[in-house]
């Protein structure tokens, strides 16, 4: 396994915030610029403990069992907060609590399940969450150690509603413990990818949905019905999630021609997602099913087979799920479904 160096990681596209921040309604404006401002804070923090090193770890035991812990950060910046409900305690009267425990659970289930991992580490790491972080904090994001989730404003609803949001989130756990992409430009908008993909992977692992009946989209429900949107983003049509006056249009590109070049969003990481989530996408359908079976199995050895470097392009990730399809399926239906899909976002495999 690579040595990994724990990143910053949120939902929400720092490009999607700036917008608000600008916004002529303070209602908007305030509490988005109040989001930016921990954000920032958490970036800081991110980079001190990458040199000055995180705190330890809590114990893993690989037991295929889940170790979850939800902590109340109670409107505060500071985690992880107090303690709300351990692995195996009872249901209690905050929803928010609830849905990021069962969240956690479903995550870890799909994980050894469907491809027989214990934890994002494979070690049984324990999974830690803290949830009413800040005051109308509208993002969520996992620190390199924890998930934490915000809940809402004008324009969010509370993170933890959509189990993807929370699947994805600690997907970003899976990367950094395998691949370890990094997390700017092509590697980082990969890294993104990831997380979108399982975290689709999970909401349809708990809806017990085959390919062609799932949304893919990204976020569904987290949007309040002040903006004109549907989700945060969709792998079935990337730049179609939202076209609101506030918000912009969804900026996400579905193939390679329309790749966006910024300096912004860590060189695009959440705008250029589009395109590899747009592949799966395409395979997933094409193979059908369910799809963590077949195209979330390649997905998963790509990125654990260690072949990828940390600064993997997207024709290099590309090369690698051919090489993953090949050595799982042979050259079957998945290898030719594969080498379409990267075809047609205009990726190439040779």
């Amino acid at each position: 396994m690579k040595a990994t160096h724990p990143v910053f990681c949120t939902i929400v596209p720092p490009h999607v915030l700036d917008k608000l921040a600008q916004a002529d309604d303070p209602v908007l404006a305030g509490p988005a610029r109040r989001t930016l401002e921990a954000d920032a804070a958490q970036r800081t923090h991110r980079r001190l403990t990458t040199v000055l090193g995180a705190r330890p770890a809590a114990s893993a035991t690989a037991d295929g069992k889940p170790h979850r812990t939800v902590h109340d950060a109670q409107h505060r910046q500071v985690l992880p907060g107090v303690k709300v409900r351990g692995e195996g305690e009872e249901p209690g009267q905050d929803a928010t609590v609830n849905r990021a425990y069962a969240g956690l659970g479903a995550t870890f289930e799909l994980l050894l399940k469907g491809f027989a991992r214990d934890s994002v580490d494979g070690n049984g790491l324990p999974l830690v969450a803290s949830v009413h972080y800040g005051e109308n904090y509208g993002n969520a994001f996992w620190d390199g150690e924890q998930m934490v989730f915000g809940d809402g404003d004008e324009i969010f609803r509370d993170f933890t509603l959509p189990v993807d949001v929370i699947a994805h989130e600690l997907a970003h756990g899976l990367t950094q413990y395998t691949a370890n992409l990094t997390y700017f430009g092509q590697p980082g908008a990969l890294n993104e990818s990831v997380s979108d993909v399982f975290g689709s992977l999970v909401k349809q692992y708990v809806n017990d949905q085959t390919a062609d009946r799932a949304d893919w989209l990204i976020g569904a429900g987290l949007l309040t019905d002040r903006v004109t949107g549907v989700a945060l983003r969709s792998m079935k049509a990337p730049g179609t999630a939202y076209d609101d006056d506030v918000l912009g249009k969804d900026p996400q590109p579905a193939k390679m021609e329309d790749y966006v070049r910024t300096g912004r969003d860590n060189g695009g990481v959440h705008i250029n997602s589009g395109i590899p989530n747009h592949a799966f996408y395409l395979l997933a359908t094409d193979l059908g099913g369910k799809a963590w079976e077949r195209a979330g199995r390649i997905w998963y050895d790509t990125l654990t087979g260690g072949s990828l470097e940390v600064d993997a392009s997207f024709a290099d990730f590309a090369r690698a799920t051919v090489a993953a399809a090949r050595a799982r399926f042979g050259d079957g239906e998945e290898h030719e479904a594969l080498l379409k899909a990267w075809s047609l976002v205009g990726v190439p495999t040779g």
